[in-house]
């Protein structure tokens, strides 16, 4: 497996750090505009190559996957490239701002037998695989709630009307975009599509949700996921059920442990993560992945219905309402891992 990495950003940036200590070689990396701050990565990570030509890269290197940390609203554009081009495809939370964008590469991939990877870390962890296997025992589900909050590095300039891309509608910035995401991610990779979804958001003066919360509404129980830029709160996820609890320590964007609480019985701890890199279980999976051509199935019984979530297309809406809400609809979709090949 060797990388090209597409940006110079934190997320970049934090990419690089790991894929350092794994046995992953970057091959490339491109920058459109920030050529200086590639370079830079170059010599620090001995990258062989820097482009400022990203058609030039996917024709002249020989790197299999590219790694697309750009703004939202340039996903889908690199994406569907790398996938013309016949480069597997890692792509940074939300993989794109539609539906139909996210269904085109899909069926590109499909066509080529290549891998699209929507990178949701968490969920890449042995803790949640072990949280998967775990939750039958808490009974029936009753309700869920997931808190990711944090205060926005930029939301003191935005408070002086200096908007940057993170909390900028036309770059599809805001809190259910960059952080509830993590939440709903969490839970419907947990449970699947949701009977019905609503969003309630506080709107900030340029028309983004500045933070909101979603509530997602199952046959017999109930999700509240919050995300906010604009305060903070400790990380938090719980599930309860009618046999017990299930309490992460953190949230669900980071999942690095949680408490099995049945009733009438000792607490159990659950620390299973083997990597220190917050990134490198993911990465870790999609070598694994690539070399070996099939994708986990991670299979699970629940409610007498076995399911892979990993393979999971749910398609569904969440229609932002609020106070003086006039924004568009958001299409999410559940992207977590695709395998677009012929084993299944």
């Amino acid at each position: 497996m060797k990388v090209a990495m597409i940006g110079t950003g934190f997320i970049v940036h934090e990419a690089l750090k790991c894929l350092n200590d794994l046995p992953i070689d970057v091959g490339a990396i491109y920058a459109k505009h920030n050529i200086q701050a590639a370079k830079d990565l170059q010599d620090q990570y001995h990258i062989p190559q820097v482009y400022t030509n990203y058609d030039q890269l996917l024709q002249e290197t020989d790197c299999d996957v590219v790694y697309i940390g750009l703004v939202n609203t340039a996903h889908y554009e690199y994406a569907k490239k790398a996938v013309l081009a016949n480069k597997h495809v890692i792509v940074e939370k939300p993989f794109c701002i539609h539906a139909n964008q996210s269904q085109e590469i899909i069926t590109l991939a499909k066509q080529r037998k290549l891998f699209v990877f929507e990178a949701v870390r968490p969920l890449h962890t042995p803790n949640f695989q072990q949280l998967r296997k775990d939750i039958h025992k808490i009974g029936q589900i009753k309700c869920i709630q997931c808190n990711y909050s944090q205060y926005s590095s930029r939301y003191d300039k935005y408070k002086k009307q200096e908007v940057l891309p993170a909390l900028d509608p036309k770059f599809y910035g805001g809190a259910l975009y960059d952080i509830n995401v993590y939440n709903l991610n969490f839970v419907v990779s947990l449970f699947g599509k949701p009977k019905s979804v609503s969003y309630q958001a506080n709107m900030g003066f340029n028309g983004v949700d500045t933070s909101g919360t979603v509530l997602l509404t199952y046959s017999d129980f109930y999700a509240i996921c919050t995300g906010a830029k604009d305060s903070e709160s400790p990380g938090h996820a719980i599930i309860q059920g009618d046999n017990g609890t299930i309490v992460l320590d953190d949230g669900a964007n980071l999942i690095q442990g949680y408490h099995l609480c049945i009733r009438n019985q000792k607490p159990q701890d659950i620390y299973l993560n083997t990597q220190s890199n917050w990134m490198a279980h993911e990465f870790l999976d999609f070598k694994e992945m690539l070399e070996n051509g099939k994708l986990f199935r991670n299979i699970t019984k629940r409610n007498g219905n076995i399911r892979s979530s990993h393979c999971d297309h749910s398609l569904w809406s969440i229609k932002k309402i609020g106070p003086e809400f006039s924004f568009r609809s958001f299409f999410y979709r559940k992207l977590h891992l695709y395998m677009f090949n012929s084993i299944f």
